[in-house]
C-alpha cells in the first residue's frame, strides 16, 4: 500500500512537470506570436509613413514647381507653398486641443479594441 501511495505521488509529480513545461512552452510560443505581430505592425505601418512622406514631399515640390510657373518666379512659388503650411499648423495649433487629438485618442482605442476582438474571436475558434 504504501508503494502504491509513493507510486502515486512520484506520477503526480510528474505530471505536475509535465503541465509545468508544456505552460512554459506555451507562454514562450504565445510570447513569440505577440513579438512577431507587433513587429509586423511596426514594418507595415513604417513602411506606409515613409511612402505618405515621400509623396507629400514631393507633391510640395510639385505644387511649388507649378506655383512658380503661374507666378513667374521660383520664390513666390515656394513662398506659397511656404505660406500655406504656416497656415496649416496654425489651424492645427488652434485646434489640436479641441479636435485633433480626441480623433487621435478615439483611433487609437478603437484599434485597439478591434485587436482584442479579433483575439478573442481566435481564442474562441481554436
Amino acid at each position: 500500500m504504501q508503494e502504491n501511495k509513493e507510486k502515486s505521488i512520484e506520477d503526480l509529480v510528474e505530471d505536475a512537470k509535465g503541465f509545468l513545461e508544456a505552460r512554459v512552452e506555451y507562454t514562450r510560443l504565445y510570447l513569440v506570436e505577440k513579438v512577431s505581430k507587433i513587429f509586423a505592425d511596426l514594418v507595415t505601418n513604417t513602411a506606409v509613413i515613409v511612402c505618405f512622406i515621400l509623396a507629400f514631399l514631393f507633391g510640395s515640390v510639385t505644387l511649388a514647381l507649378f506655383l512658380s510657373d503661374v507666378l513667374g518666379s521660383y520664390t513666390r512659388g515656394f513662398g506659397c507653398v511656404s505660406g500655406i503650411y504656416l497656415l496649416l499648423a496654425v489651424i492645427v495649433y488652434l485646434t489640436k486641443d479641441k479636435y485633433i487629438e480626441k480623433a487621435i485618442i478615439n483611433v487609437a482605442i478603437t484599434k485597439y479594441f478591434d485587436k482584442l476582438a479579433d483575439k478573442e474571436e481566435e481564442d474562441e475558434k481554436v
